[in-house]
């Protein structure tokens, strides 16, 4: 891995000024910390089984989650530009994960690891600073996981589909067709059906292929 370029952490420091603001010199020793990590499609961040020892951001790319059981891949949730990525159970327990996070397109992110994590906890320079940064990746995962839950608990395949659509994702124009029927729960066939009674003439909306 390599360093990230100065307009690459310029964009991953305007993320995290959302949530938590660094001063230039706690910037620099953070900054210190970070590498920058290519993952070719269809590569894995992290695997089922094993330690996930990284929160990465997303500069360029998008990522799947899934779990597999009983043989049958289960898609979780899609992550795209511009947001934090880990298994952040395991990142913090240090137990093996039970999902695998996979890149369906070639990706770019921003990665920062536990050992470094541990290490700034420590530095009385930014040590809280890095707390807030624990806490914002935790609440990211948290309402991730809650709206997933909650969407499958009150809402139907159709009205998870409407949502996507009108939420303005662009996850339906990225992510191929056969991953967004799963992640719903659904077949492609089905997919295919809900797709046709929701759809409006001539709206543009253009559906990565499957």
């Amino acid at each position: 891995m390599q360093k990230p370029s100065q307009l690459q952490l310029l964009v991953y420091r305007r993320f995290l000024e959302q949530f938590v603001v660094f001063t230039d010199e706690q910037w620099e020793i953070f900054c210190n910390e970070l590498q920058l990590k290519k993952i070719k499609k269809k590569e894995f961040l992290i695997e089922a089984g094993k330690v996930c020892n990284e929160v990465a951001f997303i500069l360029r790319g998008a990522i799947r989650y899934y779990h597999v059981k009983d043989g049958e891949e289960i898609t979780n949730y899609f992550s795209l530009e511009n947001e934090m990525v880990s298994a952040y159970k395991s990142f913090l327990t240090q137990k093996p994960s039970a999902a695998y996070i996979e890149a369906i397109e070639n990706t770019q992110a921003i990665i920062f690891n536990k050992s470094s994590l541990e290490k700034l906890l420590e530095d009385e320079r930014i040590n809280m600073k890095m707390e807030r940064f624990g806490r914002v990746v935790a609440e990211t995962v948290l309402c991730c996981y809650d709206d997933r839950v909650t969407a499958f608990i009150i809402q139907t395949p159709e009205e998870r589909y409407v949502s996507l659509l009108e939420s303005g994702s662009p996850i339906l124009t990225r992510i191929p067709q056969h991953y967004i029927a799963n992640y719903l729960g659904i077949t492609p066939v089905s997919l295919s059906r809900i797709r046709r009674r929701v759809s409006k003439p001539n709206t543009g909306l253009r559906f990565a292929a499957s």
